[in-house]
Formats: C-alpha cells, sequence, structure tokens
C-alpha cells in the first residue's frame, strides 16, 4: 500500500473527506475518534468539538449530548480532558484509568465530604472541608483520573458539581473489562480511524508507556487482528489486518487548520514538535500531511499570527498562498488577530 492511498482513506475515516450533516453519522464519528476533547485554548468548560468535520455547528450539538449526559466528561490520555459517549464510558474508562494503590488523607477527606455532602462545586468542597484551592483541585483530578469522583460538567458553566462516581453511574462496572482488553480495543478503534500508524504515534495519541504500547500492538498481531507493515516514506508501523486491501486512491486536495487537541495532531505530536521549533497555535494539514504550522504566542485576549510556516515546495508556496491564508483566517483576522508574514515574507499592512 502506498502513502496516497493511506492519506485518501484517513482524511475519510477522519470526517475530513466531506462535511457531515446527519446527526447519526457524527456519533458514529465520535464513537471512532473518542475520547473528543474540546478545542485547545479554549475556555473551561468548552464542549468538545471535532473541526471541520461537520455543516452545522458540533459545539452545541455537544452541549445538548453534554445536558442529557448522552456525551461524558472524564480524565483520559494521562489526565487531559476528553469526552466519551455515555455507553462507552466502561471501556474508555477502563482502558485509561489510574488506580490509586492507596488513598492520602486528602484523598479520604474528599470522598467522605462527598460521600455526605456531595454533589459540591469546587467552592463548596472547599468550604465544607476546610481544604485550599490548590490543594484540593491536585486531589479532585487524581481522583478522577482513577474514575473515584466524577465532574458532571452538562454544560459551560464553571460551578460544575463533582460527585462519587459510583453514586452517579451505579450501572458502569469498570470491571467488567480488564485494562488490557480495553486498551486493546481503543487501539483497534485507533488504527481503524488513522489508517496506520507508528508504534510511536498509539503512544503519542494515548500517553501509555511504549512498553504497554508494544505489548498491545503485539497481542493484536498474535490475535490475527492488526499487522505490522513498512510503507515508503513512512517508518514501520501498524495498520488493521481488513485494511490491506484498501483501494488505491490520491487524497483530495485541500488545507485544514487543526488545533493541538485533534485527534490528527495528538498521534503526531512528536513528529510535529521536531518539524516545527516555533510556538506553534495550530497546525496545517495540506494534502493529508502535516506541511504547515500557524506560529505565534498565545495570550488570553487578541493575538497575532507572527508567521506561517509552510514545508512545501517553493513553487506550492506561491501557488497555494490565498488557499492556506483563507485556512488561517476563519479564525484569525481583524479586528482580533492579524497574520504579520507568510511563509518567512512581510504581509502587506491591512487597510
Amino acid at each position: 500500500m502506498d502513502l496516497s492511498t493511506i492519506l485518501a482513506h484517513r482524511l475519510e475515516r477522519q470526517g475530513l473527506g466531506r462535511l457531515i450533516a446527519d446527526e447519526a453519522e457524527y456519533q458514529r464519528l465520535v464513537h471512532y475518534l473518542q475520547p473528543v476533547a474540546p478545542v485547545h485554548f479554549s475556555r473551561p468548560g468548552s464542549p468538545p468539538r471535532l473541526v471541520h468535520r461537520t455543516c452545522f455547528d458540533a459545539g452545541k450539538l455537544a452541549d445538548r449530548w453534554r445536558g442529557c449526559r448522552a456525551l461524558v466528561k472524564g480524565r483520559f490520555w494521562g489526565g487531559n480532558i476528553g469526552y466519551v459517549l455515555a455507553e462507552e464510558l466502561a471501556l474508555y474508562g477502563a482502558a485509561f484509568r489510574r488506580p490509586l494503590p492507596r488513598l492520602s488523607p486528602l484523598h479520604e477527606k474528599i470522598l467522605q465530604t462527598l460521600k455526605y455532602e456531595g454533589p459540591l462545586s469546587p467552592r463548596q468542597l472547599g468550604a465544607e472541608s476546610g481544604m485550599r484551592h490548590k490543594e484540593l483541585m491536585p486531589g479532585l483530578h487524581r481522583l478522577q483520573q482513577a474514575f473515584l469522583v466524577y465532574e458532571d460538567q452538562e454544560d459551560d458553566n464553571w460551578e460544575r458539581p463533582f460527585c462519587l462516581f459510583a453514586a452517579e453511574w451505579p450501572g458502569v462496572d469498570l470491571g467488567a473489562l480488564k485494562c488490557e482488553e480495553a486498551a486493546a480495543e481503543v487501539v483497534k478503534r485507533l488504527l481503524h480511524s488513522q489508517v496506520f500508524l507508528t508504534g510511536a504515534q498509539v503512544c503519542d495519541w494515548s500517553q501509555w508507556p511504549a512498553k504497554k504500547v508494544g505489548g498491545l500492538l503485539q497481542g493484536l498481531e498474535a490475535a490475527g487482528e492488526a499487522v505490522r507493515c513498512t510503507v515508503k516514506g513512512l517508518e514501520e508501523g501498524w495498520m488493521m489486518v481488513q485494511d490491506q486491501g484498501l483501494a488505491p486512491r490520491q487524497p483530495g486536495r485541500g488545507t485544514f487548520m487543526l488545533h493541538k487537541a485533534d485527534p490528527l495532531v495528538k498521534s503526531h505530536q512528536r513528529q510535529l514538535k521536531q518539524q516545527f521549533a516555533d510556538e506553534v497555535l495550530q497546525y496545517l494539514l495540506i494534502d493529508g500531511e502535516f506541511r504547515g504550522a500557524v506560529c505565534g504566542h498565545w495570550r488570553i485576549g487578541p493575538h497575532d499570527v507572527e508567521d506561517i510556516a509552510l514545508q512545501l515546495p517553493q513553487r506550492e508556496i506561491k501557488a497555494r498562498r490565498e488557499e492556506v491564508l483563507a485556512a488561517v483566517a476563519a479564525q484569525y483576522h481583524p479586528p482580533h488577530s492579524q497574520i504579520r508574514r507568510y511563509a518567512g515574507q512581510a504581509m502587506p499592512a491591512p487597510t
């Protein structure tokens, strides 16, 4: 299989081949791409969104799903916030849970307070327990990672309640699946959604150690579900067995600006940090490959794009100038932002 075929099928499975108009189809996409994170650099409590995938506001749909608990907040990927479909909570909880070997006095105090007084917001929990915010929040976050505490984020309200996970989700048995079984299923979905990944890219996405990821991939290989393969232009990697016969296809031309918590960016973090040394706001996926970065210093409030860095032949940099600028200017535009340079060349001052 060649690189162009992988990129074409990856774009399709990531929902970037065409805009989704149907809610049920979007739910199927979330099924394979979950956990879904809020947009990187968005405000606390922002809904999760898969950008550039829908012709409707995915954030508003996520808010509706959060409101009826069809979409559930948790801490995955080594403690980062993500959302999964409620019916998948047991699977992803088992796969990403970080159990506590023993409870510290801080953890015991939090759990006891929530047991007898909860649900409580962080402010209420601090008042009831006498704990200071700076010690309370790390304790809450660690208990979330262990899936002992649940953060009920039904909207973007900062005063969201925390409660005991078992009390709020009595039907969710996190012990029904062994961690390795759940993690293997998650890796299968990841390989399906991205077609081909190296072991390092699976580590980047999952935040699991290389030894664990290597064992999972070898287990899938032994079960006849995944296969190790080499693709010209890429390192040795892995794909699902059924994907070996994918029809040859060329990826569509197009530029997508993807934030740092997008599923595709998460699986390519190491590569992207090597490709682009400057401070990066977002990345540019061009014809299915990461070939550009939107560089600048993020701050709360208006901030400019200092440069659009591109790794394209010079003729392509010139030919695709308007396309790339349009993709970036869709979010970074006057009066709040200004694009200062394109491929290192100063942009004309706005009139």
